[in-house]
């Protein structure tokens, strides 16, 4: 019997091809060949950071958290600004870039639905992926009915073209010429910040789905990741991106590196944004815990034959026990969450009461962070 034949690889997008080639090769090789034989000014170093953030902020905040996942909501003067440095940034129109991420949130590491799937390799999720016509890379328009209703997303994914060549060519060469460094912005503020931001922009697609931590869930393939979040304006806390995408922050500690979320607050308090979505606290912490307890688990049962100097049924006990507290814990929090919203549902709520209610919760709060320093002065043992 003949084995069947292999399906044909998809057609090359030329267009992509040369774009992500030459602007690369202009990146590694003219930039620097110019900065040694004539040098950069410092308004064309000064206007690549700008540009660089800019377009970075609004591919994050905008296209991402704004409109892929509508986290919050925006005045159209922030939408606007959003709109116009997103098309600078030069990945497509917000139609077409939050299709694609709702597909990959909704299918993730399925390497037939997921457009840019972990699942196919380190180079075909960071840019392979828009390289050849791929099926799962097609559009699916049903999925953002909501973005067509948007004027200014409908805008400009009608004149998308116009917008994202006339900002990377013109824009720049306008500073240039302000500044009298024509081609030293144009290839720093223009060429280089282009490049950079790309692969910024895919290391969250690639790198963040391989290397990094999973405190929040593991049943995708999306990690935590410090240095990548400093990179990408905050995006790097992927993990718990993907488990509670519907939240406006990525790092929610406050040490945590996500200038995205910064921006939306401020902006809300002047009221430009509103309606910024949070995962409840306790949710955060059943999921961090939920992954302890079966992290703990897995090292029991690894390493039950290889610690002599451990009493690892007693270990088993106190993980008993700690699931335990953690079920009651959830329990009460439940009984109480649910005792309060009929409470304010009924009638109006006295001062005191919201006192006891939030001190009630904060305690509860308290002993989910309690237990995670145990768990993992557990996990410690049987690393």
């Amino acid at each position: 019997m003949n084995a069947p034949a292999a399906a044909p690889r998809p057609r090359l997008l030329w267009a992509n091809v040369l774009m992500f080639a030459l602007t690369f090769a202009a990146a590694v090789v003219v930039v620097p060949w110019y900065g040694f034989a004539v040098g950069y000014s410092g308004a064309a170093w000064a206007w690549f950071a700008i540009l660089l953030y800019a377009n970075g902020l609004a591919i994050t905040g905008g296209y991402h958290r704004l409109w892929s996942h509508r986290t919050y909501d925006a005045h159209w003067s922030v939408r606007l600004v959003y709109m116009i440095l997103g098309a600078m940034a030069l990945q497509n129109s917000i139609l077409v870039w939050a299709a694609g991420h709702r597909d990959h949130h909704k299918y993730t590491d399925d390497n037939d639905r997921d457009p840019y799937s972990a699942g196919r390799g380190l180079w075909f999720s960071h840019i392979g992926w828009m390289l050849r016509r791929y099926p799962s890379g097609e559009p699916n328009f049903d999925n953002v009915r909501d973005l067509q209703k948007d004027p200014l997303v409908a805008f400009q994914h009608r004149y998308y073209y116009v917008l994202a060549i006339g900002l990377n060519v013109l824009v720049p060469l306008a500073l240039g010429w302000l500044h009298g460094d024509l081609w030293g912005v144009f290839l720093l503020a223009g060429v280089l910040r282009l490049v950079v931001s790309h692969h910024f922009t895919f290391l969250i697609n690639s790198l963040a789905h391989f290397t990094g931590r999973q405190p929040y869930g593991d049943g995708h393939s999306a990690r935590d990741n410090g240095w990548l979040a400093f990179l990408t304006y905050g995006e790097g806390y992927h993990n718990f991106h993907h488990q509670f995408a519907h939240d406006f922050r990525n790092g929610i500690r406050w040490w945590h590196w996500d200038p995205s979320k910064w921006i939306i607050c401020a902006l809300s308090w002047v009221g430009l944004t509103s309606r910024l979505k949070r995962t409840p606290a306790v949710a955060i912490h059943r999921a961090r815990l939920a992954m302890q307890f079966r992290r703990v688990e897995a090292g029991l049962a690894r390493r039950s034959l290889s610690l002599p100097h451990v009493d690892v049924a007693e270990l088993r006990e106190r993980v008993r026990r700690e699931y335990a507290l953690f079920t009651a814990t959830l329990a009460e929090w439940s009984r109480l969450t649910d005792a309060w919203y009929a409470r304010t549902r009924a009638t109006v709520v006295a001062r005191w009461e919201k006192a006891s209610f939030h001190a009630e919760t904060r305690a509860l709060l308290y002993a989910l962070r309690m237990q995670h320093r145990r768990l993992e002065l557990l996990g410690a043992q049987l690393a």
